[in-house]
């Protein structure tokens, strides 16, 4: 679950971490008060969507008076921002935070994010922090720090000193990095976060570290520790199939192809995806309808994947374990009957009574076509789905 800027300014201030003062804002009507709560003489009017790359697109922008600000503010309210992380519809924009500005001396990269390979928080920094972060990583990735925590111990003053002089800041600006790094790794841990990312941490003209940017996504397995998050969580901004699917408990991932995907099982999906990509398909999804296939989810699973006006056609690939495929064709045959599915569909069964599962679709009199063979079923679905274009 991401939060919006504002939301992670918030949590920030929570936990003594130095920002920048803001107000949010829902409706042109509540910029004249804004302006005049915040002061100053110029504002930065900020795009609140869960996509980075916002001042790229035209989403952060400076302005220089009242009247700039209410064109701004006009511009973005209720449009869609596209950039180079989101869909070309782009992801509304519902709200503006508006804050003040800052003198900048320097920009810095710091990051707390869950590393799988080492299962560690590891703590990211460069000294080339800003817009550019990503070229940075691409052409100069040596200019990328990773310093992992250790779970035993915690975040140690020690790292905090070494990361300071990798940095090479001096001593004022190591005692405040210090402070911000160990009150991070505190809310990262209370909060059940992922990812908090800074970018840019900023070095002002008065000589103080500020986060003028805030990234948190909190872990969705956490969420039920979490209330309060779930509280701000802001729905419009999230993909409505993965919505859905997150609700009936399905694991339902969204992608750019047209072959939808329902397979039981995260491996088996990952192994239907990658072979439909070697045969020169391109999968909708992945969606891992789960060990307890039934009738009612086979029905919920084809609705989300149908759902995606890209999908042309459909590969079911389910593996009878605990769940004999008797029964799981006998699922796909009346959700078959009930939806009236017109995109063709192949249907792989394997495992406990698949030879009868395979009969049960065969003779159902329904265009589903059925295979034995996972390499057939990909390569003939990948086949009907062009004839369907």
């Amino acid at each position: 679950m991401n939060l919006h800027e504002y939301q992670a300014k918030n949590l920030y201030r929570k936990y003594d971490i130095p920002t920048t003062k803001g107000k949010l804002l829902t409706h042109p009507s509540q910029l004249d008060d804004i302006l005049r709560t915040i002061g100053e003489d110029k504002w930065v009017i900020k795009a609140q969507v869960h996509a980075g790359g916002r001042g790229k697109a035209g989403g952060v922008v400076v302005v220089e008076s009242k009247t700039e600000a209410n064109d701004e503010v006009r511009r973005l309210l209720g449009s869609r921002l596209v950039t180079h992380q989101t869909t070309k519809e782009g992801q509304p924009v519902n709200s503006i935070f508006i804050e003040e500005p800052c003198e900048v001396v320097n920009e810095i990269y710091l990051a707390f994010a869950v590393d799988r390979t080492t299962q560690r928080i590891m703590i990211i920094t460069s000294s080339e922090g800003g817009m550019e972060i990503e070229e940075v990583a691409e052409k100069f990735p040596e200019k990328i720090l990773r310093n992992p925590i250790n779970p035993v111990v915690g975040i140690m003053p020690a790292q905090c000193r070494q990361i300071c002089d990798d940095l090479k800041l001096d001593r004022t600006l190591s005692a405040q990095m210090i402070d911000l790094m160990q009150k991070m790794y505190k809310m990262f841990i209370e909060n059940d976060l992922s990812l908090v990312e800074v970018n840019p941490l900023v070095v002002t003209k008065q000589g103080y570290l500020v986060c003028l940017d805030g990234k948190i996504q909190v872990d969705n397995s956490a969420l039920y520790r979490q209330p309060k998050m779930n509280e701000i969580r802001d729905e419009s901004q999230e993909d409505a199939r993965e919505l859905k699917a997150e609700k009936l408990d399905l694991n339902y991932v969204s992608l750019d192809g047209n072959i939808g995907c329902m397979v039981n099982g995260a491996g088996l999906a990952m192994a239907t995806m990658d072979l439909i990509k070697t045969h020169g398909g391109e999968p909708a999804n992945f969606l891992d309808v789960g060990g307890s296939v039934n009738e009612g989810r086979v029905i919920e699973a084809f609705e989300i994947i149908l759902s995606d006006e890209k999908v042309n056609g459909i590969l079911v690939n389910i593996f009878g374990g605990i769940v004999r495929c008797d029964i799981i064709a006998s699922g796909i045959i009346a959700a078959a009957q009930k939806m009236e599915i017109k995109v063709p569909v192949v249907v792989r069964l394997e495992g406990t009574n698949a030879k009868e599962g395979l009969e049960l679709i065969k003779n159902s009199n329904i265009k589903i076509y059925e295979e034995a063979d996972l390499d057939k079923a990909a390569l003939k679905i990948i086949e009907l789905a062009q004839g369907a274009n």
